[in-house]
């Protein structure tokens, strides 16, 4: 462990417990009970609630039209951006011209089933995390300095899923170059939780979790390199699939970096109220990698899985000097394994390999490695630890350019994660022998039950505190994991709350068949306003 930084955790920590006790204190039960979430409006249109699975079937048999779809989202999103604002840039009526040419080519096709194998999500709306690069749409990433930038084609994933017939709505909010898991930025503003507008939705892909959770999006493109696709998947109630690390081309995204490390680290993967719908996306945005995953082998049979299970993350020394995982979360897992063992799965706690208990510093200094990939504030040359941590200061007293939380990522980054320089490939090797035993931990099949984040979507601003915890999605990128987040309904405070399915490198398939089982089971997304259906 490095001293420095583990100190800098338990100081963040104890701070974090004293401000809560005196912002309760203050603020008074009654008021900690009572989510602001009341003005989203019901859901009223059926096609709201249904899964690609069923719209695909819908439009396949010439039950439902594209327009006809596509115009519900749409007014879904208009009805509920006001509050969230999710939304940097919309294309509405060029998705519905294309969606009115997707009708025709139904209508005037001999054979709709082989046009629907050649494209599996025709017809289907998607919305874009917008550093995903939507051709034409923003690509300023929360960016001033970037306000101006305009994407001049499809990112490869973004490629992939339009080819495939979806028909992209926007492109939503992100934190300033994706450095934060909260997404408040001083070019777009901020984005706001569904189920409590006082909270963030996540990040970097909070406009995304917004939307999804809100019921305005049937499934998004995401972006993760240290929990941004689980992260809002948590705070929002819905699911998200961190892929294998390399599997989806991550070509077209900002930031990049010409880093080995870093394809491995950053991934692209889907958000979606649908567990049944997680595989078909994830196959569509793998492209020519799909095959490594083998999702169209036959379904993992549930009952000779083994279950692994962690509930309260971190274990040992390692384990306290951490945010305590809150209880609501550990009930929820302890739900899940339940059932598990009531269907007849193995089930057990997890020894965890002895490389997590430097987790914090495997996770910080693979960041810190990464030489290639842009600075908010300038790249090295032009900025010291000294400067960025000045800005820091003048961001906290609103007299930068920037936003805290991203120049707080490019500080861990310049300060080498607050450890000497050579111990930084030190921890590269440790992850690597970790990945190897947690490898074989898991096996071919073998799944780990494990909390996503430690606490439910805290209150806007307070997301300095809260994100010294992210090494509890970010070890799993280092470690080239796939995971699924799966929603297990909400806490006390009525906010969503749930935990992560991780596998092996290529075994996905593992993490969805739970998270299918798990929203069969459990119900999966809740929504934050009410269902009042008019048809």
């Amino acid at each position: 462990m490095e001293f420095l930084l583990r100190l800098l955790l338990i100081i963040v920590k104890f701070s974090t417990r004293i401000l809560n006790a005196v912002h309760n204190a203050i603020r008074g039960p009654q008021q900690q009970q009572k989510p602001e979430s009341s003005c989203l409006p019901a859901i009223t249109n059926r096609l709201l609630t249904l899964s690609a699975q069923e719209l695909r079937t819908q439009l396949r048999s010439r039950q439902l039209t594209a327009v006809e779809l596509v115009t519900v989202y749409i007014e879904r999103i208009k009805a509920v951006n006001s509050q969230l604002n999710a939304v940097v840039e919309d294309r509405f009526e060029a998705a519905l011209l294309e969606a009115a040419a997707v009708d025709k080519r139904i209508a005037a096709a001999g054979d709709v089933e082989q046009l629907f194998e050649r494209q599996p999500l025709l017809g289907l709306p998607v919305t874009v995390k917008e550093s995903c690069a939507l051709a034409g749409m923003s690509f300023a990433v929360g960016s001033l300095a970037r306000s101006k930038m305009r994407a001049d084609s499809d990112g490869a994933a973004v490629g992939r899923v339009r080819a495939a017939g979806a028909i992209p709505l926007l492109v939503s909010a992100t934190p300033e170059y994706c450095f934060s898991i909260d997404t408040d930025t001083l070019l777009n503003g901020r984005c706001r939780n569904p189920y409590d507008l006082k909270r963030t939705p996540g990040g970097s892909s909070g406009g995304e979790g917004a939307l999804n959770g809100a019921g305005a999006s049937l499934f998004g493109i995401g972006s993760d390199i240290g929990g941004s696709i689980r992260i809002p998947s948590l705070f929002c109630g819905v699911f998200g699939h961190k892929p294998t690390g390399g599997v989806v081309s991550v070509a077209g995204h900002f930031p990049n970096s010409d880093d080995a490390d870093f394809a491995n680290y950053l991934v692209l993967g889907p958000i979606t109220r649908f567990a049944v719908d997680l595989a078909l996306l994830l196959e569509v945005m793998a492209g020519e990698n799909a095959s490594q995953l083998h999702l169209h082998d036959p379904q993992p049979q549930l009952g000779k899985l083994r279950v692994l299970f962690s509930t309260a993350g971190f274990v040992g020394l390692n384990g306290r000097m951490h945010h305590t995982v809150d209880r609501d979360i550990k009930r929820r897992m302890r739900d899940a394994l339940s059932y598990l063992v009531s269907i007849g799965l193995q089930v057990k706690r997890a020894q965890l390999p002895a490389g997590f208990n430097n987790s914090m510093e495997i996770a910080m200094s693979s960041i810190a490695r990464l030489q290639q990939m842009p600075y908010a504030l300038g790249e090295p040359t032009k900025g010291s630890v000294c400067e960025t941590l000045v800005q820091v200061m003048r961001s906290l007293l609103k007299l930068s350019n920037h936003t805290t939380n991203a120049l707080i990522f490019d500080l861990l980054r310049r300060a080498k994660a607050f450890m000497p320089g050579q111990r930084l490939e030190y921890y590269q090797k440790e992850a690597q022998t970790l990945a190897v035993e947690l490898t074989q931990m898991l096996g071919e099949d073998g799944v780990l039950i494990f909390p996503t984040m430690h606490a439910a979507a805290p209150l806007h601003g307070w997301s300095s505190l809260q994100m010294w915890g992210v090494d509890l999605t970010l070890i799993f990128n280092v470690l080239g994991m796939p995971v699924t987040h799966v929603p297990m309904g909400r806490n006390r405070l009525g906010l969503p709350i749930g935990f992560s399915v991780i596998a092996a490198p290529f075994q996905d398939r593992l993490c969805l068949r739970i998270a299918v089982e798990m929203e069969r089971e459990f119900g999966g997304w809740r929504p934050p306003s009410p269902i009042t259906l008019s048809n």
